[in-house]
């Protein structure tokens, strides 16, 4: 801290306010050299001096006058006017009357101009001047050119709007330009917008170009309903062009000073970015609250990589209380993790720290909702494969973890809320080796595909940390004996895929297009073998989709492997612009079980009782230019009602237009905070649309159709002149299950200087998919 607060008052004693470029859009590149300088301006330095007019008069070896039409070029130097005289010794030109000049790109007018062409030292009076670099331009009393790249413009204007009466300009008495660095320092300079004063100081710098320049970032204004009126003050340090540094300091009124900061660098091989945050003596908590993240990926030989992603936060409530922190609301279970990996040319091996944190989120009535994952210390996976080994695919996974879950330490019965159990046991290791083997036959217009696969597991189980063996359910029945801390699970899988392609020339909407017909059958079969007293470390019922069906076991992870004597048929459909657009895509898919399968989780959930799936049914595609759907529905053909469903439409007509509308339906997602345990049930529209030739509306509303609730929510507008934008944007965020948070977002963008206020950029793309900033050039991609 003691650093963080030098660096801040260090900063604040600064008489500067910089506009540096923000960080969130230039980043670190690797430099192709550690010591690269700038080219000059001129690679020829005996670049020869040219004169034009219409008449001439003087010493041809020491001075000529020159009138009429006057046009003087040296290399990337230009100066036209009505009369001229050229010193030859000295190589310096003197201009009157309407004099126009282009340097190197940049133009300037005004009445007199005197100039030396070889060192590029001069002035120019009552000039007015354009920047090729960023459309910067402006008026001034004086200009004095110090070399081809610095010049003082004395007395002056500077802006980028492109009228003659500018909604926004810089008025200083001094302005110093540097189109090598691309920056510009106004000295006693104010800005003005619409005419009013809105920022002055004594030194103000601002970029001419997307260069990355150390200096004080706009600051960050907002408000929130959890900490009240914020103001961040951001300063970049560009320390190299492959490392920077950003510190921020953030007054929140009713929590006290946070200090921030953000390092990110990438060099050959390597990358990664720490950000760390801390509030000293937090006013409403009393306490210090802090969060750290970071990340790191580097190649250390050819082959051989490792990295790091870690995430910490001081308490349960941190983004609760700081919405726009470096941890998201969303974000509760925090991974702190470690990989090391090696690659050959058929195998790899991966090695695997992890270990997490959660940000407990409670009910109403103080119950936590959150589960702690267990953590891998470490785990341990080699998988080698190679196909078409005369015909045949082979691959071979084999892992070792170790599990542990410091929630489960107590015995199963002893009044703790987090007891141990035989399901979810203390910790223990895991290793199963996972060999398959298959000999695909591919052929136009079918497929057939058998394969077969062994898993081989062993488990060593820690009940607790007391050593008590955990019971069975009680009472235990008759014919089930515990099975101890110690097995083993051998067991193998056959599966059959195959399937038929047919096409056909089509028309879709009066378009020519391919049609597809695709019939597939898919069929597995692994024997029944008890695991009722497995732990679960890692496993769950995998999600029923197109992609799941057509695997060979139904759940996730590897401490269940489903019993299966099952057949999977689907038929897909699809319309194949030449292009290779899917306009549309139609599919219908069952499973059918001939035999029940009777392996679960130790619950009822993932009992199947039927001998056939519930139905899935697809349709989607890109449907015209403008009109993209994608529609899944789950059906029970034995309850008569849709189990899930999914609708997603997104109308895109045109640059800066776009609606979208998504349904949910679960009735499998029962969410146990909600009173009866209703179910999902709800829809999102959101939308950008332009309201007039400058307005344009954004928006987003999450609504609950059960409980009748509004869940995320945004609204804002935008207003897009020729040379600034203002936003103002108000979000509403869920938090937690009982908190959620309100904020407000103002920002001021100025094209070509910087912005002003909170950038709501962020929260607008990722409300909005297909959001696109009213401030870049009309783009439409058609997908």
């Amino acid at each position: 801290m003691t650093v963080l607060v030098a660096s801040v008052v260090a900063a604040a004693s600064m008489p500067v306010w910089a506009w540096a470029q923000t960080t969130e859009t230039v980043t670190p590149t690797v430099p192709t050299t550690q010591n690269s300088t700038k080219p000059p301006r001129v690679n020829d330095s005996d670049a020869p001096t040219t004169v034009e007019a219409e008449q001439m008069t003087g010493r041809p070896d020491r001075l000529i006058n020159l009138d009429n039409d006057v046009d003087m070029t040296r290399g990337e130097t230009n100066v036209k006017s009505n009369k001229a005289t050229y010193r030859i010794v000295e190589n310096e030109a003197e201009a009157h009357g309407c004099v126009r000049m282009n340097r190197y790109g940049d133009k300037y007018t005004g009445d007199d101009l005197k100039l030396n062409m070889d060192s590029g030292q001069g002035f120019l009076t009552n000039p007015t001047y354009w920047f090729k670099a960023n459309d910067g331009h402006g008026s001034a009393e004086r200009i004095d050119f110090i070399d081809e790249d610095k010049s003082k413009i004395i007395t002056g204007t500077y802006t980028t709007c492109p009228s003659t009466k500018p909604d926004w300009y810089i008025k200083s008495s001094t302005l110093d330009v540097d189109s090598g660095l691309g920056e510009g320092v106004a000295h006693n300079g104010v800005l003005y917008f619409k005419s009013v004063p809105i920022l002055g100081s004594p030194v103000l710098s601002f970029p001419l170009s997307n260069e990355r320049q150390s200096g004080v970032l706009p600051p960050v204004i907002g408000t929130t309903n959890n900490g009240g009126f914020e103001f961040n003050l951001p300063y970049y340090f560009n320390i190299a062009p492959n490392r920077d540094f950003t510190l921020y300091p953030n007054i929140i009124t009713q929590r006290g000073l946070q200090m921030g900061g953000d390092a990110r660098y990438i060099g050959d091989g390597y990358s990664g970015q720490t950000k760390i945050e801390y509030l000293p003596d937090d006013k409403l908590t009393k306490t210090n609250r802090y969060a750290v993240q970071s990340i790191h990926s580097q190649t250390l030989a050819p082959g051989l990589t490792m990295g790091w992603n870690v995430n910490f936060a001081s308490d349960n409530n941190y983004p609760d209380d700081f919405t726009r922190s470096i941890t998201q609301s969303s974000a509760r279970v925090l991974n702190r993790e470690f990989d090391l990996n090696y690659s050959g040319s058929f195998w790899s091996v991966a090695a695997l720290a992890s270990r997490y944190q959660v940000l407990q989120d409670f009910d109403a009535n103080g119950n936590p909702t959150l589960s702690r994952p267990y953590d891998r210390l470490p785990q341990v996976t080699v998988a080698a494969a190679k196909q078409d080994i005369y015909g045949f695919d082979w691959n071979v996974t084999a892992q070792y973890t170790r599990f542990r879950n410091s929630q489960y330490d107590f015995p199963q019965g002893s009044g703790t809320t987090q007891a141990s159990t035989l399901l979810l046991p203390l910790g223990g290791d895991r290793i199963y080796i996972n060999p398959q083997l298959s000999y695909p036959i591919i052929r136009p217009g079918y497929f057939i595909t058998p394969k077969i696969q062994l898993d081989a597991t062993s488990y060593s189980i820690t009940p607790n940390k007391f050593g008590v063996p955990n019971p069975l359910v009680s009472p235990t029945p008759a014919d089930q004996a515990p099975i101890g801390n110690n097995f083993n699970r051998v067991l193998p899988t056959f599966s059959l895929d195959s399937g038929l392609i047919f096409e056909r020339d089509a028309k879709f909407f009066g378009n020519q297009m391919t049609q597809t017909l695709e019939p597939r059958l898919f069929y597995v079969r692994t024997p029944y073998r008890d695991q009722s007293q497995y732990p679960l470390f890692d496993s769950g019922v995998a999600d029923f989709n197109f992609a799941q069906i057509f695997t060979e076991n139904r759940y996730t992870g590897h401490d269940r492997i489903g019993d299966a004597n099952q057949l999977t048929a689907a038929v897909i459909s699809r319309f194949i612009e030449e292009s290779g657009i899917e306009r549309l895509r139609l599919g219908i898919g069952q499973r059918f079980y001939f035999t029940p399968p009777r392996v679960t989780l130790g619950g009822t959930t993932d009992t199947i009782t039927t001998s056939r799936s519930d139905l899935l049914l697809t349709a989607g595609g890109q449907v015209t230019q403008a009109l993209g759907i994608d529609n899944t529905i789950q059906y029970s053909p034995s309850n008569n009602q849709w189990v899930r469903a999914s609708s997603n439409i997104k109308w895109q007509p045109g640059p800066k237009k776009v609606i979208n509308f998504s349904y949910q339906l679960d009735h499998n997602n029962v969410d146990p905070l909600l009173l009866d345990n209703k179910y999902l049930k709800q829809f999102d529209v959101s939308a950008q649309w332009p309201l007039s030739r400058r307005w344009y509306g954004v928006g987003r509303v999450s609504y609950s159709l059960q409980e009748k609730t509004v869940g995320q929510s945004l609204l804002g507008l935008e207003y897009k002149a020729d040379c600034w934008v203002f936003r103002v944007v108000g979000q509403r965020t869920p938090t937690s299950s009982t908190r959620s948070t309100t904020g407000i977002f103002v920002q001021l963008e100025l094209n070509g200087l910087s912005s002003i206020g909170s950038n709501p950029i962020q929260a607008l793309r990722s409300s909005v998919p297909g959001y696109q900033n009213v401030n870049q050039p009309d783009s439409f991609i058609s997908r």
